[in-house]
């Protein structure tokens, strides 16, 4: 799997790989648990045999990066590592583990007709991932879409197009020696916008669509698609640190939030600061951003209390609605949870949203209030993530409200279907 030259256009080679997928996905969905798992175990043990050819595809991805000038965080994202591949690896032996959610029985009905109406969970059918440059996710969603007998076609970005093409050789060479058909996981090779395009207009063949990027590719898959697409929102999340926090608790939840990997989604692009605590803490809380490596924006109030005005630039209303994915953070002093509440409203984007405080009234104010996928009291935002809900892997964090919200695992996968049973009835 080297090249898509075989293809006379973008459109063809996507309605070429769709229509096997869907081809697929009518064996696929009727496997047993123990055949799907088995195949996921090839996969896991297929990546770590296989480390050596996989870390040099994404050294060429790498160095066409570097040399074309991409940032460090976003180089970050494309980087795979002995230990990042054995970690992988390890997300596919959670989905193994996990519970099957397809073929479970939801709800049982006795009509008074004689007729014996089951509700049974089914897989999705043929999923579409659209995704930028984080090379986990296709293992994340091939193991995921697997396990639910779901087939898949997957068109990550092109600055990590050599380890994609690597990653699905090596899945597919996996699936070959199980009962799962390799015709089911499928990778769209041409990385023009023109194939993610395509993909959009493919009803019949895909079911569903779901991006994962920057805000800009999930709203045009958003705009322009025609078949059904779940969203998975770009990540402006936000730490609220109220008047009554704990500093030695407040200060190491905002840093994991900020720098323990800034370049996903759920890292923290806002601080906000209760008016009271920042004028006890904030030049050690800016401090200590700085120290590792922040870049620091703040409103007028936030640059007035730091006493330090060269530490900040001055933020604007559209850096507090940029997700940066970066050593980047905006701090904003407010004087109170509402006037918190209302900045998160503002410019939030319904993913992941922080309090600290030792009121458990602000705390139950800010979780029942905040209108986000996932909300949380004393803890960092960078725990929005399947594997650290027990899900294995994800195949991305809805912010939507419908069929999904949050972290999508294996139930998010699947629909449901009606078997219905009867001895010759007829309405009348």
């Amino acid at each position: 799997m080297n090249s898509n030259s075989t293809y006379t256009s973008p459109r063809a080679e996507a309605e070429d790989k769709a229509a096997k997928a869907r081809k697929a996905a009518a064996s696929l969905a009727v496997l047993t648990t123990e055949q799907k798992n088995e195949a996921l175990e090839l996969i896991a043990a297929a990546l770590v045999q296989r480390t050596p050819e996989l870390l040099a595809a994404n050294e060429i991805d790498l160095q066409r990066g570097r040399e074309g000038g991409t940032p460090a965080s976003l180089l970050d994202r494309l980087k795979l590592t002995p230990e990042r591949i054995v970690g992988i690896a390890e997300g596919v032996r959670q989905v193994i583990v996990l519970p099957d959610p397809v073929g479970n029985t939801l709800q049982n009905i006795q009509r008074a007709n004689g007729l014996q109406i089951t509700q049974v969970t089914v897989p999705l059918g043929v999923i579409g991932m659209i995704y930028e440059a984080r090379p986990n996710v296709t293992v994340d969603a091939a193991s995921l879409c697997l396990k639910t007998g779901n087939a898949v076609v997957l068109r990550g970005g092109s600055a990590a197009l050599q380890t994609n093409l690597k990653l699905v050789e090596v899945l597919r060479g996996a699936l070959a020696g199980s009962a799962l058909p390799p015709e089911a996981l499928q990778l769209i090779e041409d990385p023009s916008r023109a194939s993610a395009d395509a993909m959009l207009k493919l009803n019949g063949l895909l079911d569903v669509i779901i991006p994962r990027g920057g805000a800009a590719l999930i709203r045009n898959v958003i705009e322009n698609a025609t078949v059904p697409v779940i969203e998975t929102g770009a990540g402006i999340c936000h730490t609220y640190v109220h008047e009554d926090a704990d500093v030695e608790m407040a200060l190491p939840i905002a840093l994991n939030a900020k720098v323990q990997r800034p370049s996903v989604c759920n890292s923290m692009e806002t601080l906000l600061l209760h008016r009271e605590f920042a004028a006890a803490h904030l030049p050690h809380i800016a401090g200590a951003m700085k120290e590792a490596g922040v870049e620091l924006k703040g409103c007028a109030e936030t640059v007035k209390l730091a006493g330090d005005a060269a530490q900040f630039q001055l933020a604007t209303e559209q850096d507090f609605a940029t997700e940066y994915n970066d050593y980047i953070l905006n701090i904003r002093v407010v004087s109170s949870l509402e006037e918190a509440l209302e900045h998160i409203e503002q410019f939030g984007t319904r993913h992941s949203e922080c309090i600290v405080t030792a009121s458990d009234e602000a705390a139950s104010a800010f979780l029942d209030r905040v209108d986000a996928a996932a909300v949380y009291h004393n803890a960092s935002t960078r725990f929005t993530d399947g594997f650290e809900f027990g899900y294995g892997a994800e195949i991305g964090i809805s912010t939507q409200k419908l069929h999904a919200r949050g972290p999508m695992g294996l139930p998010a996968l699947t629909s449901t279907k009606y078997r219905i049973q009867g001895n010759g009835q007829i309405r009348g």
